[in-house]
């Protein structure tokens, strides 16, 4: 028997379009920041310095929260096999793609342009892999997480789902209050504080592995808000907490900005700034997941073509807007002289030429395939779930 769809929460649609989209603005205010990347400009600006702290302080944190919520929604649809396979294919094959068709290509525009690969001709075997590892994920490294934590929801979801059966946990979570989800959090955050304090005591170097660092760390730091997000389905409880504003999570979330600020520029990389980062981000994290979802909910809760295409659209324009910044910042951000015009100009030219493309790889049948995931007759042959 098929489970009755519910009603499409646009609110929460909004939102996931909107932070892949803040991946443009972020990846540009990075050339104008303090932080360094593959391109910066002569002098920092500091507001938009601020601006990427902020936005990279909490989005994704956010992001996986809703792909939990909407994964786990529908693994109840469908039957766990096909589910994995389903969602495996909507996340691997996009990442897939865009190595050998952008970042590939964008490693040999680093390697030409840039300083940031190094000295390759000296590599040795690992560094070359190392190298590669980094650079070929890249931006691509939230898909990689997606699909560990998909291959992970096979077993979590099960026990999620049938939790509550047996009779042995009773609990609809309406006691559930933000000073307890805070502490639950912060929790994670020193547990995964703790793991890559050991990590760096016994074997330094794997912190420095590429593939280690977005399968294993990025993965571990992000398994709390996408269970939270698949919880948030089952327990409405969770989710009537996130949409209803709290004056005080805005008041945490910034005063946790002006820490990962203070972090960021006082803190050294052999002391403990990933472990602070790891309690800043988290909490900033949860408290901003009720900012961004209270203020979804009033205001974007309803259907919207415009939003509607946004959501289809934010994928490809994130998977393409990175090399795009690049080229931006390599050959046209010099011969600009004020950094908030350069910025504004970059958001133009990047945002342009990505939904012109968008546009095009529409028109082309095995490029809509390879960057969405989806068959051309996928609806057709979903199998739902058996009741």
């Amino acid at each position: 028997m098929r489970i009755k769809k519910p009603q499409r929460e646009y609110f929460l649609d909004s939102i996931r379009a909107y932070l892949m989209l803040l991946g443009v603005p972020f990846h540009m205010s990075l050339i104008y920041s303090s932080q360094q990347w593959a391109v910066n400009s002569a002098e920092p600006t500091l507001w938009l310095t601020v601006l990427n702290d902020f936005i990279h302080a909490f989005r994704m944190q956010v992001f996986f929260v809703i792909s939990g919520y909407f994964s786990y929604m529908l693994y109840l649809r469908y039957k766990p096999r096909y589910w994995l396979k389903m969602r495996v294919e909507r996340v691997a094959i996009p990442m897939l793609t865009a190595i050998p068709l952008l970042t590939l290509p964008q490693f040999f525009l680093l390697k030409a342009w840039t300083p940031a690969i190094g000295d390759w001709g000296n590599f040795s075997l690992y560094d070359r892999y190392n190298s590669l590892a980094w650079n070929l994920i890249s931006h691509l490294w939230f898909l990689l997480v997606l699909t560990v934590l998909t291959t992970l929801g096979t077993l979590l979801f099960k026990l999620l789902r049938d939790s509550g059966r047996d009779g042995v946990i009773k609990t609809d979570y309406s006691e559930l209050t933000w000073r307890k989800l805070t502490l639950t959090f912060l929790g994670f955050a020193v547990i995964w504080g703790t793991i890559r304090r050991l990590i760096f005591i016994l074997q330094p170097n794997l912190l420095m592995d590429g593939l280690f660092n977005f399968v294993v760390m990025q993965s571990l730091f992000y398994l709390p808000f996408f269970m939270l997000g698949a919880m948030a389905w089952k327990y409405p409880a969770i989710k009537a907490l996130f949409i209803k504003f709290n004056p005080w999570t805005l008041v945490g979330s910034c005063l946790t900005l002006v820490a990962y600020l203070l972090n960021q520029r006082h803190s050294a990389g052999a002391g403990w700034l990933y472990e602070i980062d790891a309690v800043i981000t988290m909490l900033m994290g949860i408290w901003m997941v009720n900012v961004v979802f209270s203020l979804g909910h009033k205001l974007l809760n309803a259907h919207s073509p415009r939003i509607s295409y946004l959501v289809n659209a934010s994928l490809f324009i994130y998977l393409v807007h990175h090399p795009l910044t690049l080229l931006y910042g390599i050959f046209i951000a010099p011969a600009i002289d004020s950094n908030t015009l350069g910025f504004f100009v970059g958001l133009a030219f990047v945002f342009g030429i990505a939904f012109t493309l968008y546009e095009i790889h529409l028109r082309i049948p095995l490029l809509r395939f390879l960057f969405s995931g989806k068959p051309p007759h996928a609806a057709k042959s979903r199998q739902p779930a058996k009741s």
